[in-house]
């Protein structure tokens, strides 16, 4: 099976992490100022870790901040600054937002490719070519852009780089590689993360998964839970759901990782399902690095 490069890249993350906590000074001019309005966008997993970032920079004082999917952003509104999130630098959707709000609202984008469109679409880049993957399934550049975007914050990442080192080598959960369905909820920041992780899932492993804010598990999500299904919470659950989960006969997965560590342990666990299945996860069906939208789209 084909997947050294994922396996590769799950593991490099704390060394990625190192680099971006570093640089947060050598980049502050390109990242949002606080007390700026920002909007930050992106696409598919961009749009998730932009999700974490939002509510961590408004959780933070630093000034009020909208996560947009690229294409759902609402160009009339009055911003300090628009960042785009775009590991290929080539995504339809990112760039046409760009392009519309030039020369109204500054605009940033973080990136893991120098050579491509977004250098020119933008006034100020953060370039992370390190953590660029030659997988189709984001894992380290998407959490490595938000490393350094919590640093930026002024967040001390070093036990979180700690988080990450055991993530990338202790056991999996018992059983989580032959579960049937997977929730994954989280609160505040981790409500993004938890949407990223259900994606890698999907993406990788072609596996049934769902995510929701974790106080919205109760209103609905709760009904599919039962034996062989999971729910995997990013950071501490609410007071009862995990009495509630087991009494339905599922199985809740909580760690005491810093939850964007825990996201490592989730995409390992992809990868293991998606071997298990006879899957390639560097190369999932139906996707490609990066989506490019004929010009009449």
């Amino acid at each position: 099976m084909a997947d050294v490069h994922t396996e590769a890249e799950i593991a490099s993350q704390p060394e990625c992490w190192r680099r971006a906590a570093a640089a947060d000074a050598d980049l502050s001019a390109v990242l949002p100022r606080p007390g700026e309005r920002v909007a930050v966008v992106g696409c598919g997993t961009s749009w998730f870790v932009a999700q974490a970032y939002a509510a961590l920079r408004e959780a933070s004082g630093q000034g009020e901040t909208d996560a947009f999917a690229a294409s759902e952003t609402p160009l009339d509104r009055r911003y300090d600054r628009l960042l785009a999130l775009t590991r290929s630098g080539t995504t339809t959707e990112v760039l046409d937002v760009l392009a519309r709000v030039r020369g109204r609202i500054p605009t940033a984008a973080i990136t893991a490719d120098p050579d491509t469109p977004v250098m020119a679409a933008a006034d100020q880049i953060a370039v992370l070519d390190y953590a660029d993957e030659r997988s189709v399934v984001q894992t380290r550049f998407a959490t490595t852009q938000l490393v350094l975007l919590r640093a930026s914050l002024g967040q001390d990442l070093a036990g979180t780089i700690a988080d990450a080192e055991r993530a990338v080598t202790e056991p999996l959960p018992a059983g989580a590689e032959v579960a049937e369905q997977f929730t994954f909820l989280g609160r505040g920041w981790t409500t993004g993360l938890a949407h990223e992780a259900a994606l890698k899932m999907r993406e990788a492993a072609g596996a049934w998964t769902e995510s929701y804010p974790a106080m919205e598990y109760r209103h609905g999500p709760i009904s599919i839970t039962g034996p062989g299904r999971v729910v995997w919470m990013f950071g501490t659950p609410p007071e009862g759901l995990a009495d509630q989960v087991a009494g339905v006969g599922g199985t809740m997965i909580v760690s005491d990782l810093d939850p964007l560590a825990d996201l490592i342990r989730v995409q390992r666990l992809a990868v293991e399902i998606a071997r298990n299945r006879g899957l390639d996860p560097d190369t999932p069906r139906n996707l490609t690095r990066s989506v490019i939208l004929d010009a009449e789209v």
